[in-house]
């Protein structure tokens, strides 16, 4: 069992009061973390605001790749404790460390990048023989709320970032699966990474903690990710700070009539199961023209049928559990309200505990809950449309607005998609989940206020720009 203190001011603090952490497939207990309380944790958020970090570009340069170094070294242990505490497949977890790895070696190539510009000032009648030039100054303490689905990827696309631009970090990661969060934490200081540049944390009493997190003063930002309701709520009360809000999805996948019937089937099997589903850009909306549905739905339910799923321990398999029972009886429900409304089951929609199966629902309306509401879950629901106007306005009949996908080679119709969809990503002939971890990524409408992650646009939000002038006579 693995056992995290409180980590702060470069060392673990243990409380005596404990979270406990529990595997989703055995029931087991997998390890604890410290609980602190809100007195505490005003003394480490004001304790941090204080730190002031001054390393080099080149030494935060090599921290980040000494930690991705160390996380290499130890994809296997890393790959166990994230299955540990969230019941994913070790196909998944293992993916998840390589992509961690990603995240910091990004970040330290772009500590290394001039982020300054130069503006002439004799370009103007008004002007006079000087040039402006912009640096980019630390917003200071950056406080970062993180959700169970990626519980180490989550938390370094907050913290590597953070590391390159001479941030200070409180985290407060899920107390589902907290231990990735923490394991971090220690390497990242074990590789040279100063005291009180990052604290992590966690409380019993989760919505104190979580307000705390939001509203103190000494805070300069707040960066949440999870769902839309307590994005809301932090929007709500952080008043005179900056804030990054990465929400909810209910990514659509449109299926032209001309599109490549097996691409588009491989393209929804690598969107919608990985990770048991439980990924904001999933598929799950699977909009498919009417004259190539029948085919299209039989062979999806025959790839479905050949995943693997089951002990999330044994690495043969594709799948393992959803993070509760809990959430695993929802779909469920959903499901079965779906079918129960007209929805044709295709495969799947079994139940055991956490563990549910990957399942197809064939004429699914975006009406039934299902898909209505995120079911972050292995469901993909078939919607049936007759023209590209109804694709269209059916993927956009959602509240969210954070990716989406198309499979087509009619240039027309792909470029009206790319333009008419209201989300922040679209990606053609690939999955909505798509992207690399520097490349921009984030929503608008209940996903996201429009802002970007992704280690390049995350750098820039976690600074300002500063100017300053200079005489520059070259007469």
């Amino acid at each position: 069992m693995i056992e995290f203190g409180s980590i702060v001011n470069g060392k673990q603090v243990k409380s005596g009061n404990w979270i406990d952490v529990y595997n989703p497939y055995t029931n087991k207990k997998v390890g604890r973390v410290s609980s602190i309380d809100t007195k505490t944790l005003d003394k480490v958020l004001t304790d941090t605001r204080n730190t002031k970090i001054t390393l080099t570009r080149y030494e935060r340069y090599d921290i980040l790749n000494k930690i991705a170094n160390a996380l290499e070294d130890r994809v296997d242990e890393v790959s166990k404790m994230i299955t540990d505490e969230t019941g994913l497949c070790l196909k998944d977890t293992r993916y998840e460390a390589s992509r961690v790895s990603d995240v910091l070696r990004f970040s330290a190539m772009k500590t290394l990048d001039d982020d300054s510009e130069v503006f002439p000032c004799d370009v103007s009648k008004n002007g006079k023989p000087r040039r402006i030039y912009t640096t980019r100054v630390p917003l200071g303490l950056i406080s970062c709320i993180t959700p169970f689905n990626h519980p180490m990827n989550q938390v370094v696309h907050k913290i590597a970032p953070a590391i390159a631009t001479n941030n200070t970090v409180v985290l407060k990661p899920s107390e589902k699966t907290p231990l990735s969060a923490y394991y971090f934490a220690q390497l990242a200081l074990d590789c040279g990474l100063p005291p009180n540049m990052l604290n992590v944390i966690n409380g019993a009493d989760v919505q104190a903690i979580a307000e705390m997190m939001t509203i103190h003063p000494d805070i300069t930002m707040v960066s949440f990710t999870g769902g839309s309701k307590v994005g809301k709520i932090i929007a709500s009360k952080a008043g005179y700070k900056k804030i990054v809000l990465e929400l909810g999805g209910s990514s659509a996948l449109l299926v032209l009539e001309d599109a490549n019937i097996d691409e588009a089937v491989e393209v929804t099997m690598s969107g919608t199961f990985k990770n048991s589903a439980q990924r904001c850009t999933a598929i799950r909306r699977i909009l498919v023209h009417e004259d190539i549905a029948d085919i299209y739905a039989s062979k999806l339910a025959n790839r479905v049928k050949a995943l693997k799923y089951g002990d999330p321990y044994d690495s043969e398999n594709d799948m393992g559990t959803v993070i509760t029972e809990e959430a695993a009886i929802e779909m469920e429900t959903r499901v079965q309200n779906a079918i129960d409304n007209g929805a044709v089951l295709l495969v799947g929609h079994k139940r055991d505990g956490a563990l549910y199966s990957p399942t197809v629902l064939d004429h699914v309306d975006n009406a039934h809950e299902v898909v209505a509401k995120e079911t972050f879950g292995p469901v993909a629901p078939i919607i049936r449309f007759k023209t590209l106007d109804e694709a269209i306005e059916i993927a956009n009949d959602t509240p969210y607005g954070l990716s989406g996908g198309v499979v087509s080679n009619h240039w027309p119709s792909i470029q009206r998609v790319i333009t008419e969809l209201d989300t922040g990503t679209v990606n053609v002939n690939e999955a909505p989940s798509y992207r690399l971890e520097w490349t921009p990524f984030g929503g608008v409408k209940d996903s996201g206020l429009g802002y970007k992650e992704g280690v390049i646009e995350t750098m820039k939000g976690y600074t300002y720009v500063k100017t300053y002038s200079l005489p520059w006579d070259i007469a």
